[in-house]
């Protein structure tokens, strides 16, 4: 059987390759000149730039109107080499809104697109030309504007309970039956009766009879009760301090040496061997500092035969407390037997060792009340041989007291100590005052615990 072939027909060489197609692909790939878009300009904006806001998490009515507010940074402040010194920092805000107030801001260095810029471009399809300009990136934010209360709220807000009232109405409502009946007890016993207002006005309810009648018991027991002023003076007056006319005008009639040892006492007070002393020259050892350096200057001084006895009796004050000796109780001193004591204090005539004895210890024993006078005395007696104003360092010495101690005897007597600068670097020197006004140390009353 004969296999039948048909032949391909070949392409005719006359007919075109698709001229249209091709045509219309060289049309499309090749655009007219009127859809070029061409960038005519980029601005940047100095004053008034545009803003590209976000509002994240808010939904921000269109009727709200924001308020540009814009600061220049200094030519001189640290910036960036690339950014624009002078580039205002733009900060908008708005309160338009009845309660929320709006602030846009943009990020700061550490934010997510602050190395970012933003541009928006306008279109002018005329042209076909786009200008661009760079705009502010700004994150807008809300926050809720405080609110006054209403004038209703505010006379409930005068009316409302006191925290005392909510505590005792939340004991009253939990709490234990001991805490019921103590603030049961506390409701009983108040008395207030300028709370109870009964009229408009203004007039207290009137007490009962059973008030009245405590009222009156309550007088009675408080009737003789001492005052501030009356136990100020009770206790001035039990103090160990010496005896002084605190009325006086000048200082030097405040404490006098005829008040404080007497007149008699005084005029015993030999000074005989003390003058010789003073008339050939001689600078004779003696045992206390004070007394030693204030010799030559009261002998040679005004009134000297007066000023000597006053320092005499000083000295005997100062023997007297240095031969004292720790007692059997604590607290107190022992003096020496008479015959002893005698002798520590000779030359002193027997009156003026029973002045010194009877007046400054009881029984042969010096409690703590007859050291403090005795130590007030001397401060007082000090102050009035130095002229009122001496350095304590030598008179310390003698009584064996620091700087504290001395300073609270002095201020017994209304004196007042201050700490002057030494004349050696790093030094200093505690200086006695005794001047007017005189200024005593208050009594200080403390509250009784458990009230």
């Amino acid at each position: 059987m004969a296999e039948h072939k048909e032949k391909k027909r070949k392409r005719s060489e006359d007919a075109g390759s698709r001229p249209k197609k091709k045509v219309a692909i060289q049309a499309l790939s090749q655009p007219s000149q009127s859809n070029i878009v061409k960038v005519s300009s980029i601005q940047i904006a100095k004053s008034c730039p545009p803003v590209i806001a976000t509002s994240p998490g808010l939904c921000i009515p269109s009727s709200v109107e924001f308020q540009a507010y814009t600061k220049v940074q200094p030519a001189g402040s640290k910036r960036s080499k690339k950014a624009d010194p002078h580039a205002p920092n733009l900060l908008l805000h708005s309160s338009s809104h009845s309660k929320l107030d709006y602030t846009a801001k943009e990020d700061g260095p550490g934010g997510r697109e602050s190395h970012l810029k933003h541009y928006i471009g306008i279109f002018d399809p005329r042209t076909g030309q786009l200008s661009v300009v760079e705009a502010k990136k700004m994150a807008v934010r809300g926050v809720v504007r405080a609110q006054k209360p209403p004038e209703d709220n505010t006379t409930e807000g005068e009316t409302s309970k006191t925290t005392m009232e909510l505590r005792n109405d939340l004991g009253e409502a939990f709490g234990t039956k001991k805490a019921k009946k103590a603030l049961a007890a506390i409701t009983e016993n108040a008395i207030a009766p300028e709370k109870a207002i009964s009229d408009a006005d203004g007039n207290p309810q009137k007490l009962s009879s059973s008030s009245l009648a405590l009222m009156e018991s309550i007088k009675d027991v408080t009737i003789g009760m001492a005052s501030k002023e009356d136990l100020q003076a009770a206790a001035d007056a039990a103090k160990p301090v010496p005896p002084g006319n605190f009325d006086a005008q000048e200082i030097q009639d405040v404490y006098t040496s005829e008040d404080l040892i007497g007149g008699e006492i005084l005029n015993a007070v030999p000074i005989r061997d003390w003058q010789e002393q003073l008339k050939k020259g001689a600078n004779k050892a003696m045992p206390n500092a004070f007394i030693a350096s204030r010799l030559t200057a009261v002998g040679e001084g005004p009134n000297p035969v007066h000023r000597l006895r006053t320092l005499r009796y000083l000295d005997f004050l100062i023997r007297f407390i240095k031969s004292a000796r720790p007692g059997k109780e604590r607290g107190t001193k022992r003096i020496p037997p008479r015959d002893k004591l005698r002798e520590i204090l000779k030359p002193a005539p027997e009156p003026v060792v029973e002045n010194i004895r009877r007046k400054f210890s009881s029984n042969g024993e010096m409690r703590k009340f007859h050291t403090d006078l005795v130590c007030t005395y001397c401060c007082a007696l000090a102050a009035i041989l130095s002229n009122y104003n001496f350095e304590t360092s030598k008179i310390r010495y003698d009584l064996g007291l620091d700087e504290k101690q001395f300073g609270q005897y002095f201020r017994e007597i209304g004196g007042k100590v201050k700490v002057a600068k030494g004349a050696e670097k790093g030094t200093h020197l505690q200086v006695a005052v005794l001047a007017l006004p005189l200024e005593f140390p208050k009594v200080r009353y403390q509250r009784p615990r458990g009230r």
